[in-house]
């Protein structure tokens, strides 16, 4: 498998090339800097590897829910070195990337992961582990408010663990949901490495067909105001 994988959905630009059973990868968490910092790290795990695009097999997309920016950058990098290696894009939930490290790194088999969606909102993903150890999603992804989150609710006992930004950036939602979350991780955005093994439960797309997950579509509209 010759894959190369990016996404820049949150606030981590991340990208990780496997060739064979060896990852190079590159990974870094700054604000507003995905368009500087994508290209060149495309660049630095394709020479380390020593291979050129028109090696791969395809390139694995970290498709959101996210930024809707993010979600953009990724998505027009990606099109545009399929399209010039000729190559298929292979989508993959961004939210259930953060699931799948989790997952990996810990027994744990129910995963709630939350993202900021700004608007008092999150996008929020529920996943439990499957017979192959990567997450399945329990229900489909969505917005959410900082209420009780129905499918936890219906859950006996803290099974699950909370992952992702979202739960810090909005306490009131974890409050809310604090009788079946069991805690909250430290795994707060998706790394590349997990789109790369997520990739293997997802059909490869011609890049004309990708279609980000944007979940909210009218991201540029504001609220409407209520009267009192």
């Amino acid at each position: 498998m010759k894959r190369l994988a990016l996404d820049t959905s949150s606030l981590a630009c991340t990208v990780a090339l496997r060739i064979g059973d060896t990852l190079f990868e590159r990974h870094e968490e700054q604000a507003r800097e995905h368009t500087r910092l994508l290209m060149p790290m495309i660049r630095a795990v394709l020479e380390e590897a020593g291979v050129t695009l028109t090696d791969l097999d395809a390139i694995v997309l970290g498709n959101g829910p996210g930024s809707f920016i993010g979600m953009r950058i990724a998505a027009s990098v990606s099109q545009g070195l399929a399209y010039g290696a000729g190559l298929k894009i292979i989508p993959v939930s961004s939210l259930a990337a953060v699931a799948a490290e989790l997952m990996d790194k810990s027994d744990v088999n129910l995963v709630a992961v939350a993202q900021d969606a700004h608007l008092q909102e999150v996008y929020l993903g529920l996943y439990e582990r499957g017979a192959d150890d990567l997450p399945r999603a329990i229900c489909d992804e969505r917005l959410q408010d900082q209420g009780v989150i129905d499918e936890l609710s219906r859950r006996a006992g803290k099974s699950t663990l909370a992952a992702g930004q979202g739960w810090q950036r909005y306490p009131k939602l974890f409050a809310a949901n604090d009788a079946w979350l069991a805690g909250q991780s430290d795994v707060l955005y998706p790394r590349a490495e997990y789109l790369l093994k997520l990739s293997a439960l997802s059909t490869a797309v011609e890049p004309h067909d990708i279609q980000p997950a944007y979940l909210r579509h009218k991201v540029a509209e504001k609220p409407v105001r209520q009267e009192s």
